[in-house]
């Protein structure tokens, strides 16, 4: 059973995180994407993120606990202490690593310099870690169908991250085919997480509602404090902010219509 659900948060991270290249692809096919579509393609990855979750990760969470007897305090304390763990791991993770945003620019130590397009690499890497972490934790829930519900769903947010990449990516002099490699190479982080939270979950059912929460305190930290600043720039707020309600409406009709 351990090594079936070990495997399965492997796969399905790894199908998840394969989203990034399959929505890289239309650059071969129009290789001019002008910053504000590329904005609305990270909020559209936002809402979509941010719906996953809630629907995938914080519900399914507090539900667990109320399921084993918990009341709504220990449902409080469990999820809450999950959350702020997860966004303290992420928060630390990325004050140790150097990498670079297209619009915030340079973060992390500077101890390292390995190039814009490796910068860039490692910072949608440290975006894609705790997706994969998401999906390899969901594989331990007790219904196979919430593994499937977050694996599409992260596939689906990974689509228009990609293709904001991989444009964005043209757009500083990279050539088509390094870009949507690069892309590419950035979903490949997922099966990290996903074996990590696959194995993590499948040492005891008790830690299931812990990986949830701490996988989603990492999600919302990515969300709030990587990917909307991107967004919100040169007057951008409003359309971006709708763009999130479409991504979030999107992830919440998967979410339910999968499980």
């Amino acid at each position: 059973m351990q090594g079936s659900v070990i495997l399965a948060g492997f796969l399905g991270s790894l199908v998840a995180g394969l989203g990034t290249g399959l929505g890289a692809l239309p650059i071969f096919l129009r290789s001019g994407w002008s910053p504000n579509a590329q904005r609305m393609m990270l909020a559209i990855a936002a809402g979509m993120m941010l719906g996953a979750t809630f629907f995938s990760l914080i519900q399914p969470a507090l539900a667990l606990v109320h399921a084993r007897g918990g009341d709504d305090l220990a449902a409080v304390v469990t999820v809450g202490l999950g959350l702020a763990l997860g966004a303290l791991a992420l928060w630390g993770l990325h004050g140790l690593v150097p990498h670079e945003h297209f619009t915030k620019g340079r973060e992390g130590r500077p101890t390292l310099d390995l190039g814009r397009n490796w910068m860039f690499v490692l910072a949608i890497a440290l975006h894609n870690l705790p997706e994969g972490l998401s999906v390899g934790i969901a594989y331990g829930a007790t219904e196979p169908a919430t593994g499937h519900a977050v694996m599409l769903g992260i596939a689906t947010q990974n689509m228009p991250e990609g293709l904001a990449v991989a444009a964005a990516l043209i757009a500083g002099g990279a050539s088509r085919r390094r870009a949507f490699l690069i892309a590419l190479g950035t979903g490949f982080v997922e099966p990290i997480g996903g074996l990590i939270g696959a194995a993590t979950v499948s040492l005891s059912a008790a830690l299931l509602p812990w990986g949830l929460a701490f996988a989603a305190g990492a999600m919302l930290f990515v969300i709030s404090g990587e990917v909307l600043p991107e967004t919100h720039v040169e007057g951008a707020e409003r359309s971006a902010t709708f763009a999130v309600v479409v991504g979030f409406i999107a992830m919440m009709a998967l979410a339910l219509l999968m499980t």
